[in-house]
């Protein structure tokens, strides 16, 4: 039976010496310019010293105009060129493998889901808005993507990526999931083309497919990619779990050595347990939201799976990996208040303890609980110990506070960018 302590061979031979990743969270920690600030390389060194297997990155943007937030870090043809940007890059990677782990870079574009208050252009497979209730405001209606900037856009993910290797990263995820880019494709709810890329699940995974080839033709073969991939929507006539398993099975030929299963979007939080679905109310309880579904996507996989959302106890990440479906375990919320938690489990299986947010609002509680999260990056960032019992509401004002002066210094940065 597999161990969490075991280490794991990926299909092109990179090995993790654990089975626990720190998986991505948004940091917004980018200094102007979009670049890796001191505090987000003192944040890595924290989880660095924790020793997971697999480190992955917070959301790096393979587009300078669209963000999934302001602070977000930006890496793109030519951002190695200036020798102090190649440096802050090179550090960030070093400060995560200090402790022994791996590091990938978790490459994004937002594509509808991009904030209108930061001034950029919307963009989509198809024309659509996010529904969010009590945020309908704070979105636009995305333009269609043409196909030759669907083609454009695929060419920017693989700068990317070999930017990644170049500066020191291992590896680097595709993020599928989440109502991103990828997933908007992906769903038949948000992709509505009557192109190539549109239709079928065979053409609305196309860009997805173009996107791994384009990357692993760039980068050496003991670099990792990966792919983040939603398990399903939980939206009605959304991408379910069928299409996830039909979507790994096409992965299975381009050469993807890791699979993270998550699920959800911004329309429909299921990453935080909050979707309403009976399928993912079975779970939330007893944490890893998306393992029932892992176990049959698992069943068509060649590559390794790693399903993330909800652990907190030693316990529970035993027990998935007992089932035999999953090769890793995605951990994210509680390593912003126990960064070296693989340290302490192998030590003595301490649980982590995360603070329950409840505000009458579901778009409120969504808020509070990612705030009181990012307060505790910040806080490492900064030298300081995560800090349990920080107030939710201050940690939504201090939240709002840095977005509008990070939006400020990207917008200045953005109108002096060519």
């Amino acid at each position: 039976m597999t161990q969490i302590f075991d280490a794991l061979t990926l299909p092109n031979g990179q090995m993790f010496h654990n089975r626990l990743c720190k998986a991505a969270m948004e940091e917004n920690m980018a200094d102007p310019g979009q670049i890796p600030s001191e505090a987000l390389v003192k944040l890595y060194q924290q989880w660095g010293e924790g020793a997971p297997g697999l480190i992955l990155t917070g959301n790096v943007m393979v587009d300078p105009k669209a963000l999934t937030g302001p602070g977000g870090v930006v890496l793109q043809k030519g951002t190695l060129v200036n020798n102090d940007t190649r440096q802050r890059f090179e550090r960030w990677a070093a400060a995560a493998k200090s402790g022994g782990s791996k590091v990938w870079m978790q490459i994004s574009h937002p594509g509808r889901q991009v904030y209108k208050s930061q001034g950029t252009e919307a963009v989509s497979a198809s024309a659509t808005k996010v529904q969010m209730a009590g945020a309908e405001k704070m979105f636009d209606t995305a333009r269609a993507l043409t196909g030759a900037e669907i083609k454009a856009m695929i060419t920017r993910f693989a700068d990317t990526a070999e930017a990644a290797e170049a500066s020191g990263f291992d590896g680097v995820e595709i993020h599928g999931a989440h109502g991103y880019l990828v997933a908007q494709f992906l769903s038949p709810l948000t992709n509505l083309r009557g192109d190539e890329w549109g239709g079928p699940l065979e053409n609305r995974a196309r860009f997805l497919l173009e996107i791994v080839r384009a990357v692993r033709a760039r980068v050496g073969d003991d670099f990792g990619v990966g792919v983040k991939l939603n398990s399903a929507d939980f939206q009605r006539g959304g991408f379910d779990v069928d299409d996830a398993r039909r979507v790994v099975e096409m992965l299975n030929a381009e050469g993807v050595d890791l699979v993270e299963l998550s699920g959800g979007s911004y329309e429909s939080a299921a990453m935080m347990g909050m979707a309403d679905d009976e399928r993912l109310s079975s779970t939330a309880a007893r944490e890893m939201y998306f393992i029932d579904f892992a176990a049959d996507i698992a069943k068509t996989a060649h590559m390794p799976i790693m399903v993330t959302g909800g652990v907190t106890k030693k316990a529970t990440a035993e027990a998935a990996l007992a089932t035999g479906s999953v090769d890793m375990i995605g951990i994210a919320r509680a390593f912003a208040y126990a960064p070296h938690l693989p340290r302490e489990w192998e030590a003595e299986g301490a649980k982590v303890e995360l603070p329950v947010v409840k505000f009458k609002s579901k778009l409120l509680t969504a808020l509070g609980t990612m705030s009181l999260t990012k307060t505790q990056l910040h806080r490492m960032g900064a030298g300081k110990a995560p800090k349990s019992n920080a107030s939710p509401l201050l940690s939504v004002i201090a939240d709002r506070i840095r977005i509008a002066k990070k939006t400020k210094l990207y917008k200045e940065w953005l109108s002096e960018t060519p």
